[in-house]
Parts: C-alpha cells; sequence; structure tokens
C-alpha cells in the first residue's frame, strides 16, 4: 500500500448507498469544449462544469498557451478568453505530459491561430491502445506537416494553412473525430469526414462549434461534412450531463442494494444503459430532475452485454456494471469490442470474492477488432457470489470507481488506494459518498 495516506480510501462495506447526488457536465466533452475556445479569439463561457481534475488539466494548458481561464468551481461556470494565444514552452509543456491526452486536440486549434503545434507525450487510462495515428493522418490529409522525431514530441505545423479533404476512419475513434472537426472548421474549403464517431458528446461539440459560426451537417452514415469558415467567435453553452458518471452511481445502488437518486441525469443518453439496467432487474423512474436508480430486492438477472459506439452500450458502462453482475444469480457474459485491456480491473474482484473467468475468445456476435489477437477480451461472470473487503490498487479511472463500489458492496473494511485516478472523472465523489451514507475515512 502507498504510504500518502491522501491516496488511500478506508472504507467499511456492506451498507446501502441511499440518497441523493448530482451530476454535471460530462468528462469526456468538457475537455473537448474548452479546447474549441481556441479557435476564436475572444470569451466563451461554458456551464455545468464537473469539478475533475481534468478541467484544471486543461486549464493549465490553456494557460500555458497565454490564455486567460478563470475555474469557478462552485458554480460550474468555466470563462475562457483565447484572444491571445502564443506558443508554449516545451519544458512547461512536458511538465504536464502524461497526465491527459488531450494536447493532441490542441493541433487543429493552434494549427489555425499560430501555424505550428507541439504536441507532448500522451497519457491517459492503461486500458489498451489507443493510436494517435488516426488524429496524425487527418491532420496530414487537411495539409499539416508532421514531424514525429522531434526530441520531445510531435511538432505540427502548416505552412500553407489547412485545407479540405476527405477522410475515411476505419474505425469510429471519438478522438479522430474531434480532431477533424477542431481543425477543419477553419480549414479553406469543405472536408468530408466518414465513418465518425457519433456518441453524444461529440454531438454536443458539434452544438458548441456550430454556435461559434462553423457550418457542419451530420448523415444517418456517420457522415459528417464541413464547410470551412473564415472566422470564429466565442460560444456560451451548458454541458450535457455525465452519462457515464450517472450510470456508474446507478451501478452502484444495484450492487449495494440501494436506491440514489441522479439530480441532472438525462434519459436520451441513457436509453442502451437502461434498457440493460432493466433487465437485470434493477428499477428506475424518470423526473424532469434526474433519474432515481434503486435496487427493488429479491434475485437480479444475469444479463449478455456487447460494448460498441454510440448507440451500443458504453464501454465505460461495462465496469461498474461488472461489480453488480457479480450479484446476480446465474452466467452473465461481458464482450468488450472497444478496448482489448479493460478486464484488468477483475482481478482484484476475484480476489474479494467473485468468480470471473477472462476468455480470449469473442462471446457474442458483434464485430470486433481483437479476434484472434490473444487478447482476453470477454469474461464471463457467475453468481451471486458474498465479496469480502480487501487492500485493492486502482488501476485506472473507471475500473478505479468499480473497486470502490466492490469495497462499498464487500462484507468487511478495505482499503481503495490510489483515489487520485478516480478525481479525475468523478466530482467530490466522497462528498457524494458521504451524501449516501457511506461509511469511510
Amino acid at each position: 500500500m502507498s504510504e500518502n495516506k491522501d491516496d488511500i480510501l478506508h472504507v467499511e462495506g456492506g451498507k446501502p448507498l441511499n440518497g441523493t447526488i448530482k451530476v454535471r457536465g460530462a468528462k469526456n466533452f468538457v475537455s473537448k469544449a474548452m479546447v474549441a475556445a481556441l479557435l476564436a479569439p475572444g470569451k466563451s463561457v461554458l456551464k455545468n462544469v464537473p469539478e475533475i481534475r481534468d478541467v484544471h488539466v486543461v486549464s493549465d494548458l490553456l494557460r500555458l498557451h497565454g490564455v486567460d481561464v478563470d475555474v469557478d468551481g462552485a458554480k460550474g461556470i468555466v470563462t475562457i478568453d483565447a484572444t491571445n494565444v502564443q506558443l508554449a514552452d516545451v519544458a512547461d509543456v512536458d511538465t504536464l505530459s502524461g497526465s491527459s491526452r488531450i494536447p493532441i486536440l490542441f493541433s487543429g486549434p493552434l494549427l489555425h491561430r499560430l501555424g505550428e503545434a507541439f504536441i507532448p507525450a500522451l497519457g491517459g487510462c492503461n486500458i489498451g491502445g489507443r493510436p494517435i495515428d488516426f488524429h496524425l493522418e487527418t491532420l496530414r490529409k487537411l495539409g499539416a506537416n508532421v514531424d514525429k522525431e522531434h526530441k520531445d514530441g510531435i511538432h505540427i505545423t502548416a505552412p500553407d494553412g489547412l485545407h479540405g479533404a476527405k477522410i475515411h476512419l476505419p474505425y469510429p475513434s471519438v478522438g479522430a473525430t474531434e480532431q477533424t472537426l477542431l481543425a477543419a472548421v477553419l480549414a479553406e474549403g469543405k472536408t468530408e469526414l466518414s465513418g465518425a464517431a457519433t456518441e453524444p458528446e461529440i454531438m454536443d461539440l458539434v452544438c458548441v462549434l456550430q454556435k461559434m459560426g462553423a457550418i457542419i451537417s451530420v448523415d444517418v452514415d456517420r457522415t459528417f461534412r464541413i464547410e470551412g469558415v473564415k472566422e470564429l467567435k466565442g460560444y456560451t453553452h451548458t454541458a450535457l450531463t455525465d452519462r457515464i458518471e450517472a450510470a456508474s452511481w446507478a451501478s452502484a445502488a444495484l450492487a449495494t442494494h440501494g436506491d440514489i437518486f441522479v439530480k441532472g441525469a438525462t434519459q436520451p443518453e441513457m436509453m442502451t444503459f437502461l434498457n440493460v439496467f432493466r433487465k437485470i432487474g434493477g428499477e428506475f423512474d424518470i423526473t424532469d430532475r434526474g433519474i432515481r436508480f434503486w435496487h427493488p430486492g429479491g434475485d437480479l438477472k444475469p444479463v449478455a452485454i456487447e460494448t460498441d459506439v454510440h448507440p451500443g452500450f458504453m464501454t465505460d458502462w461495462q465496469q461498474p456494471l461488472v461489480v453488480a453482475l457479480t450479484q446476480a444469480k446465474g452466467l452473465s457474459i461481458v464482450h468488450e469490442t472497444v478496448y482489448e485491456n479493460r478486464f484488468g480491473f477483475t482481478k482484484p474482484l476475484v480476489q474479494m470474492g467473485a468468480t470471473i473467468q477472462l476468455y480470449r475468445e469473442c462471446l457474442g456476435s458483434l464485430p470486433c477488432r481483437f479476434q484472434q489477437r490473444n487478447y482476453k477480451h470477454s469474461a464471463v461472470i457467475f453468481g451471486p457470489t458474498p465479496l469480502t473487503g480487501r487492500d485493492i490498487d486502482v488501476p485506472d479511472l473507471r475500473g478505479g470507481f468499480s473497486h470502490l463500489i466492490a469495497a462499498l458492496a464487500a462484507q468487511g473494511p478495505s482499503n481503495v488506494q490510489g483515489i487520485s485516478l478516480i478525481d479525475r472523472g468523478y466530482a467530490d465523489f466522497r462528498g457524494k459518498l458521504e451524501a449516501l451514507g457511506a461509511d469511510f475515512d
């Protein structure tokens, strides 16, 4: 266990989580909307912003590039004035290398404002390969020169500006779709992006860009058509709710036999999750203020789930839900098709008493990139099995919250170490645990 006591949560499990919490804007959208502000000189205002570490990382990155950023955490408002933009000192950018994967998305806006961009080594959660090749190829097709041999990272230039192009993504990558949108809106001419991701967070970014003056249309076949404009202006926008955090608390209610009202949760972005939640045996009630999730008593039912890009079952939903599935009566199957290394978090669950077997085979019917590639990307969970508290090391953001749920559901004490990783995506989770009656310190 770590000597850093502030990074360890001592949990006494076996108590239902009951009460009300509030969820703010989506982590996977807010940081991208903050980057979009770079595209326009002037002020942008983003509302419903969560108090998470990623917001402060992006704020610091923007400040390094000469941008004024004011973060009002209490009100959830971030104000960005990108009137002045400058190249950041390489050493300063390097200090944030590994803290976030967001720097690659600075490329398009910086190329438009300054003609060049420097991208450090990238971090993020260790859940599988998230190569930036799609990003760099997109920038090349739009006319950028990419130098990957720079001793400190990647140097990108566009001496002749960016120009519209036809771009096809072999996989609907969220990051590469965001990259194309941010780079193409000010590129000369028209850009056609096919095979794009269409997650709700992507569509909310499109809404922000349209407010700024962009011209973007979306076809039903995952094709975006972007007509480049001469200039953009600042925006005022309220972020959509974080559907991942909302679903995580829903899974916590199920795993602990609890009853949680998630203020701010909305139905349209969560329909696929809600269907699965109901199939397992969970109950929910949707109101204008949020969604109440609860365990109605009795046995939970096993399910078969396959993760997929939107509108499929989101990969970030499966980890917290697997904890609840350890308490379902019978055999559940989860086939992960998005990330190849997302089941590493199950080892501590097995040590706590869960019965989970991992397989290299595709235990599902969806097309899968990992077929015959020797990755353990399918899980079979047999339940119900009682969980017993133990010491746990947090592996990544979603896996870490899943371990926290397991500790809360287990009988006896647990020490969850590495909780700073959870701060990246779950605002004030300690305060929310307290509001739900959890026993921890």
